[in-house]
């Protein structure tokens, strides 16, 4: 065989072995289904728990990277704390040593039997199930015949001594091979690839175990790339994650790498050719290190902390903070994290139309500048959670999450117009009052007292009946409208009665006045427009 076709060979074998692994987890993963997320988000309060958990997950999806992602996304969520990952990130390494061990059975042969049940299984039912199983054995198939192809290619390089002599260096160089296993596991994102195909050149007498602990070594490193560049941009704790990760794996790096030739010599005792040692080790390596650590996650979330700091608050408030582009694979926990965002961004109209009246009162220019600029962060959070709502609607979901999806489209224009009336006309009409030294009459501060009361409570009964889906409290909102509307319209007549008796504040203040009555009535529809959504009329 020429030096080209072996090269070609090798490629595709290696190109068959990640195409499996990334077939073969993501049949699992959909099998699975949003179940994962929710094992990872409730079932891993206590540390073992946590640490079996991990392994589980990881043992059905076939990448620690994977785990560690949606943990990423669990905590940049909220749902999960620091604490709590910490085991969940140790178990997801001894997990991700399962599909190794399967690797290193003698299965090569059946590949192409495990390709032929699998295709039938994918394309001649409907049930979805069965399809996902199917997918996982092509992916297997596909591991298997890559192995294969890779391990009829090297049978030429036994007894090459250029080839030997590559090898004796490379054993002698553990730092270097350390650090080519790291890259070359962090481009194909899979640690099981990379030591599969050191499993695959060890069963033809290739790579002796001393060689093949450093590649170990540095498949571990390697594979916490994936969580790190997916923690870019989230929150600190979720960052905080994906260096607890690569902490970890470097650790263990730190405490084997002096006791290679003594961690192979206690491996080799195990038995087992040389495919199954190398299996072995790998275990060994990832169980010692979530043995050893597992006492200590308390200290460690202590260091990591001080490591990555908390943002700081101010800059943190003009940012979504649930919006987890990680989630969007899971539909209805990315509808949870809108709804999240969009209760944030009702905690900012409500602020600003708690702080209009004390405006309107006060004449308070600083704090009218304030909610000014209030409104530019409702802005940004509608922006953000429409652009959200508008990716996660792209994807096949079902017609509940739909009427949800639209729902929270609705209620954030809302929030929105509130936020734009108090900004762009409540807050001019109180620019007007202050630079003109107008002053309401007496009857006049309180009736608007009086209506803004009334509508700041029908919005919090709005948002209420909103955060919790309560058909009630909206009906309660619905009823109040017409209460509302009848009290403006009161009000407006009352005003009117003392222009005609001459009242000078009520003279001066006249526009402003019957302006900001409207203005209220019109944030009043607006709440109201939040109970319809609720109450399923869209």
């Amino acid at each position: 065989m020429s030096a080209n076709m072996v090269m070609f060979n090798l490629l595709g074998g290696v190109s068959l072995l990640l195409y499996g692994m990334r077939l073969a987890g993501e049949g699992m993963q959909a099998a699975a289904g949003s179940r994962l997320r929710l094992w990872l988000g409730t079932l891993t309060d206590r540390r073992l728990m946590g640490v079996a958990v991990g392994a589980v997950v990881t043992a059905v999806i076939q990448s620690s990277s994977a785990t560690t992602v949606m943990l990423v996304g669990l905590v940049s969520a909220g749902f999960m704390s620091l604490q709590q990952t910490l085991g969940v990130i140790l178990g997801a390494d001894v997990g991700t040593t399962l599909t190794v061990q399967l690797i290193a059975f003698h299965v090569l042969d059946y590949s192409l039997l495990l390709i032929g049940v699998a295709v039938p299984m994918m394309f001649a039912t409907r049930r979805k199930q069965i399809n996902y199983f199917g997918q996982v054995l092509l992916g297997f198939g596909l591991i298997f015949l890559g192995m294969k192809l890779i391990t009829e290619t090297t049978v030429p390089l036994q007894g090459n001594p250029l080839f030997e002599e590559i090898l004796l260096s490379m054993v002698n160089a553990p730092l270097m091979v350390i650090l080519l296993s790291t890259a070359f596991t962090a481009v194909i994102q899979s640690s099981a690839a990379t030591i599969g195909i050191a499993l695959t050149f060890a069963s033809q007498g290739l790579v002796p175990l001393t060689l093949a602990i450093p590649i170990i070594i540095g498949a571990n490193i390697g594979t916490s790339a994936t969580a790190l560049l997916s923690s870019i941009g989230t929150t600190s704790e979720a960052r905080r994650v994906a260096l607890a990760h690569s902490l970890f794996k470097i650790i263990g790096a730190v405490l084997v790498y002096p006791l290679i030739p003594w961690f192979a010599w206690a491996i080799a005792l195990l038995g087992g050719d040389a495919a199954r040692q190398i299996a072995n080790a790998h275990t060994v390596f990832n169980v010692g290190i979530a043995a050893l650590l597992i006492p200590f996650t308390g200290p460690l979330a202590r260091l990591i902390r001080r490591m990555i700091p908390d943002e700081p608050v101010a800059a943190a408030e003009w940012h979504p903070r649930y919006l987890d582009e990680h989630v969007l694979d899971s539909p209805g926990l990315a509808i949870g994290q809108a709804t999240r965002e969009t209760l944030r961004l009702a905690d900012f109209a409500q602020t600003m139309l708690r702080d209009s009246l004390l405006v309107l009162e006060k004449d308070d220019e600083v704090l009218l500048e304030d909610v000014i600029r209030r409104d530019d962060q409702v802005d940004r959070l509608n922006a953000a959670i429409k652009h959200y709502l508008t990716r996660l609607a792209e994807q096949n979901i079902s017609p509940d999450l739909s009427q949800q999806e639209t729902g929270l489209l609705y209620v954030i224009s809302d929030l929105e117009h509130i936020g734009d009336i108090i900004s762009k006309s409540l807050m001019l009409l109180a620019r007007k009052k202050i630079e003109n030294k107008h002053v309401f009459s007496e009857e006049g501060q309180e009736e608007i007292r009086a209506l803004h009361a009334q509508v700041s409570e029908n919005l919090d009964l709005a948002l209420a009946a909103f955060a919790s889906q309560n058909f009630e409290i909206a009906q309660q909102v619905l009823r109040r409208k017409v209460v509302v509307n009848q009290m403006e319209r009161e009000l407006r007549q009352a005003h009117i009665e003392r222009l005609h008796q001459g009242l000078r504040e009520s003279m001066d203040t006249s526009a402003i006045h019957m302006d900001v009555l409207n203005d209220l009535k019109r944030i009043n529809s607006h709440a109201t427009n939040i109970a319809y959504v609720v109450m399923g009329e869209l």
